[in-house]
């Protein structure tokens, strides 16, 4: 059983300058929030309960300071490692991919751009002057995260809107998974690749 409300929605502020989206469930009811923190000499990501902030229940900590496969370790208030997200940087050129792993290091699940010829055309228009600016109506990516059989399990759609502000995440199985585990990697992933499309 799910112990989200699928299908759930990131909507990202627009009224500060922090890198920062609530996710809310099918119900409308917020899930938590999810905050990049500025000027740190490592990326890192706190996750809340809600826009509050008074209560803190995972970081994600990058584990270098500069991005080349670079790996973000997601622990819970206690300490306690629950999984690694490792961003592939040399393949992000064509295709945005990230590698999923347990506590244990091992890569059990990937997300990966559905249509690497989104990425493609987005970088080519976005310094264009006006198109480049509706491209977040035109041009927006759709990511698959998938098991090592290749079974996609959840569908990441970037949704039209100006800023790269809204994201929708839909899960396709039924199958007993690791919600919370995969639900944070899904949310780091949107907050890197916010500003395509």
């Amino acid at each position: 059983m799910s112990i989200y409300h699928y299908p759930l929605r990131f909507t990202f502020k627009i009224t500060t300058l922090a890198n920062d989206f609530v996710a809310r469930d099918a119900l409308g009811t917020p899930i938590f929030y999810a905050r990049e923190k500025l000027l740190a000499l490592r990326d890192q990501i706190k996750i809340y309960r809600d826009e509050s902030k008074s209560e803190l229940l995972y970081e994600l900590i990058s584990n270098k300071i500069i991005d080349f496969q670079q790996t973000f370790t997601i622990t819970n208030t206690e300490g306690r490692t629950i999984g690694k997200v490792r961003r592939k940087s040399l393949r992000s050129l064509w295709k945005s991919t990230f590698k999923l792993m347990d506590a244990e290091d091992n890569h059990d699940f990937t997300i990966e751009e559905k249509n690497p010829f989104v990425k493609f055309w987005d970088s080519l228009f976005d310094g264009i002057p006006i198109l480049g600016g509706l491209s977040g109506y035109i041009l927006n990516p759709t990511y698959h995260l998938h098991d090592h059989n290749g079974q996609v399990l959840y569908e990441i759609r970037k949704e039209p809107s100006f800023f790269g502000r809204k994201f929708m995440v839909n899960k396709l199985t039924s199958l007993p998974i690791d919600e919370e585990r995969l639900v944070l990697s899904i949310a780091l992933m949107v907050l890197v690749e916010r500003y395509r499309g």
